[in-house]
């Protein structure tokens, strides 16, 4: 049993990068599917789709990763910010910019999730999920 679902999945999306792996499958919840849809939004991985798992009968999340001209990583770092066990949520105007708005903190909002950038364009804050560039 995994205490932190989201940890993971950023892990596995970290180490398969590290490998240059195609794709990454990991299991499948709204949550993360909502999560991997915003990366795919803002350019970060290639593509997310639902898939049964064959072996297990349980729906995977199927990620393509995307790299540069020179095989070189996208994601070149992702981190958890709030974890189970000290969350971190923010105002709208204390919301992080990540390499001075080059890179992208993910925004758990009223609204759903976002970027930070559309969050502080809308004016609601929220618990920051993850950073990357």
């Amino acid at each position: 049993m995994l205490s932190d679902p989201i940890a993971d999945m950023l892990t596995r999306i970290r180490n398969a990068t590290r490998v240059h792996k195609e794709n990454v499958d990991v299991p499948a919840s709204k949550f993360k599917e909502e999560l991997a849809k915003l990366l795919v939004r803002e350019g970060y991985i290639a593509s997310v789709e639902r898939v049964r798992d064959e072996g297990t009968k349980f729906d995977v999340l199927r990620l393509g990763l995307k790299y540069g001209n020179k095989r070189e990583q996208v994601i070149k770092h992702i981190e958890r910010i709030s974890r189970p066990g000290r969350r971190a949520y923010v105002s709208h105007e204390n919301l992080p910019r990540i390499h001075k708005g080059l890179g992208l903190a993910v925004v758990s909002t009223s609204k759903g999730l976002m970027a930070d950038r559309e969050a502080r364009k809308a004016g609601i804050g929220g618990e920051v999920i993850c950073v990357l560039w």
